[in-house]
């Protein structure tokens, strides 16, 4: 009875050590501050929003191209089946608004591939492989995004918050090659997230999902005939979607 008496009571003191610890604030005039700097690191998947012509045939630019039995009245199907993740770093400024409110520009670089599947058997000058079911396209973008960031109550050491804004990308991943499916470099991008920023003794560390839509048509000029054109020609749309999950350190 005596070890357990003083087992709860070692057990309450150390409880008692641990919560006046936790109460300790870290970087309490952070916030205060104009300006914050500092950098990100993260993970993204980059997705499409395709629209199809069904059938190929609505597309009043369509030529037939009987070799492969390609049709007015083919139905062709492209979609993205498989999410590959990308990489992505960047800078962040941060310049305070209001207790509340901070005006955040993260320009960095992201690197990722989307593969667009079709009902048909891809072929691609460009690839030797044959009965292929996809078409890969590979992407570096320079971001651009301008964010308002509203920061919730803080709570200790932690605190929560939402983000909203616009962002412009331009594609410098270019090829010598004749793509198959080509976009255009730019687009505008509408942003949304949330994240959580903990406060440490000498930085602030905050955990960020965002989802970008993009906001443009991305699908560019046909390529040059040596590449069958109907594989574009039946896409009559196509959005960029990217998923983000960022690692900020200020």
């Amino acid at each position: 009875m005596k070890k357990v008496l003083i087992a709860i009571i070692f057990l309450i003191v150390s409880c008692s050590v641990f919560a006046q610890k936790q109460k300790i604030n870290y970087l309490t005039t952070f916030d205060d501050k104009l300006f914050h700097f500092g950098f990100t690191i993260g993970m993204n998947t980059l997705d499409f929003n395709v629209v199809n012509f069904n059938p190929i045939g609505e597309n009043p630019d369509f030529q037939p191209y009987p070799l492969d039995g390609i049709i007015w009245d083919t139905d062709i199907r492209s979609d993205v089946a498989t999410l590959i993740p990308g990489f992505t770093v960047g800078i962040i400024t941060s310049m305070r608004l209001s207790k509340d409110f901070n005006l955040r520009f993260l320009p960095g670089l992201s690197f990722g591939e989307r593969q667009l599947t079709f009902n048909k058997p891809v072929k691609d000058i460009n690839v030797y492989e044959e009965d292929l079911s996809f078409y890969t396209i590979r992407s570096t973008f320079l971001d651009f995004p301008l964010l308002l960031k509203y920061k919730a109550r803080r709570i200790n050491n932690d605190r929560p918050y939402v983000i909203f804004g616009g962002a412009y990308r331009h594609d410098i991943s270019r090829t010598a090659q004749e793509d198959l499916i080509k976009l255009k470099n730019g687009g505008l991008y509408a942003e949304v997230g949330g994240g959580w920023d903990h406060y440490f003794a000498f930085f602030r560390f905050s955990v960020e999902a965002k989802f970008s839509f993009g906001l443009n048509d991305q699908l560019g000029d046909l390529p040059a005939p040596t590449q069958r054109l109907y594989y574009a020609q039946s896409i009559k749309n196509l959005r960029s979607k990217i998923f983000t999950l960022s690692f900020h350190f200020e």
